[in-house]
C-alpha cells in the first residue's frame, strides 16, 4: 500500500511510519520541514493546496495527524495555533481528496478521547459516550480542548468524499518507549521517586500500547464497515492512583511522592503545560473495535507496563 501521513513527524506518526516501512509499504510523510528519515518526506504548509497533493492522488490510505502539540500553556497565541493547525489541515486534506482522480479508499483522521466528558461514574464508549463541554466545576481550559476536538471533527465531516471512507480516530494516550513521549515522561517521574498519585488519584487514565495502536490502525484500514468516530484505547482504563502504582511495580520502585493540586499547578507552569493532561478523568471504552472482532495484545496495564519498561531498558 501507499500510505500518506500528513503531520507524521511526531511520536505517533513515527510509530506508524516505522511499522508501515518495516512491513514493506510505501510511506510518505507530509511535514512543514524536511527531515532525515528512512521514508520519504514531502513538504507542505498544512493549509493550502500545492504539489504535495500529487501524493494523495493514487494513495491507498491517508492518515492525517497534523496539529500543533497541546503540551503547552493555553494562552491566546497557542490556542489559535492549536485550533487553526487542526482545522486547516483537515480542511485542505479533504480538498485534496475531493480533487483526486484516484482518491484514497480510506482517510483516517486523528481526533482525541479528550472529546468525552470528564466523569467518574461510568465509562464513555462509541455508542453512549457523553461529549464534554458542559461539565460543572471544571477549568475553562478543558472546554477549550473539547471545542478543538469538535472543530477538528467538523472539518473532517465537511469534506464530501463518496469514494473515500472516513474514520475519526478518538485515540487515548499512546504509550511507547520512545524518548520524549508520554510513557517516557511518566517513567522519569517514577525513576525520580515522584511517581505517586496526582491529586486524589480518582481520575481515570485511558491508554493504548503502541503495538495495539498500530494493529488497530491496520484493522481500520482493512475493515470497510468501520467509519465515523471510533475510540482507540485499551478496554481497561484505570484510576490514576492504580495506574501509577502498577507502573512503579513494573519498574521495581515501591514508593512515589504524591502530588497535590497546587504542586501540579506549579509544575505545569514551570513545564509550560496544562494540568488538564493529568487531572481530567478520561474513561473510554473501545466498544466498536471490540464488536468488530479486534483483540488487544495488551488489554491490561500491568502487562503493558512490564513490556514498556523492558523495551525502555533495552
Amino acid at each position: 500500500m501507499k500510505i500518506v501521513i500528513p503531520g507524521g513527524t511526531g511520536q505517533v506518526g513515527t510509530i506508524l511510519a516505522r511499522a508501515f516501512q518495516k512491513d514493506g509499504h510505501d510511506v510518505v510523510v507530509l511535514s512543514r520541514t524536511s527531515a532525515d528519515r528512512p521514508w520519504r518526506i514531502v513538504t507542505w504548509d498544512a493549509k493550502t493546496l500545492g504539489p504535495w497533493t500529487e501524493e494523495i492522488d493514487g494513495a491507498d490510505v491517508v492518515i492525517n495527524l497534523a496539529g500543533r502539540s497541546v503540551n503547552c500553556r493555553y494562552n491566546s497565541e497557542n490556542r489559535i495555533a492549536i485550533m487553526n493547525s487542526r482545522v486547516e489541515s483537515a480542511r485542505v486534506i479533504g480538498e485534496a481528496i475531493v480533487r483526486s482522480t484516484k482518491p484514497p479508499r480510506v482517510w483516517l483522521q486523528a481526533s482525541t478521547a479528550t472529546i468525552y466528558a470528564h466523569r467518574y461514574d461510568a465509562p464513555n464508549d462509541d455508542a453512549t459516550g457523553i461529549i464534554g463541554g458542559s461539565e460543572p466545576n471544571v477549568p475553562e481550559t478543558w472546554d477549550f480542548s473539547i471545542a478543538v476536538a469538535n472543530s477538528w471533527e467538523r472539518a473532517t465531516d465537511a469534506a464530501v468524499t463518496p469514494r473515500t471512507r472516513k474514520v475519526k480516530m478518538r485515540t487515548a494516550v499512546t504509550m511507547s518507549p520512545d524518548g520524549g513521549g508520554p510513557f517516557d515522561l511518566l517513567l522519569k517521574l517514577v525513576r525520580l521517586g515522584l511517581g505517586g498519585r496526582a491529586s486524589d488519584g480518582r481520575q481515570f487514565v485511558s491508554w493504548i500500547h503502541h503495538v495495539d495502536f498500530v494493529r488497530a490502525v491496520y484493522w481500520l484500514i482493512d475493515h470497510d464497515e468501520l467509519e465515523g468516530a471510533i475510540i482507540l484505547a485499551s478496554p481497561n482504563p484505570l484510576p490514576n492512583e492504580v495506574f501509577m502504582r502498577i507502573l512503579r511495580d513494573a519498574w521495581g520502585i515501591r514508593l512515589g511522592l504524591n502530588a497535590t493540586n497546587w504542586m501540579l499547578a506549579v509544575a505545569a507552569l514551570v513545564m509550560r503545560t496544562e494540568t488538564e493532561l493529568i487531572l481530567k478523568s478520561r474513561r473510554v471504552l473501545p466498544s466498536l473495535m471490540l464488536e468488530s472482532g479486534f483483540t488487544f495484545q495488551f488489554p491490561n496495564w500491568a502487562d503493558a507496563a512490564e513490556d514498556l519498561c523492558s523495551s525502555w531498558r533495552r
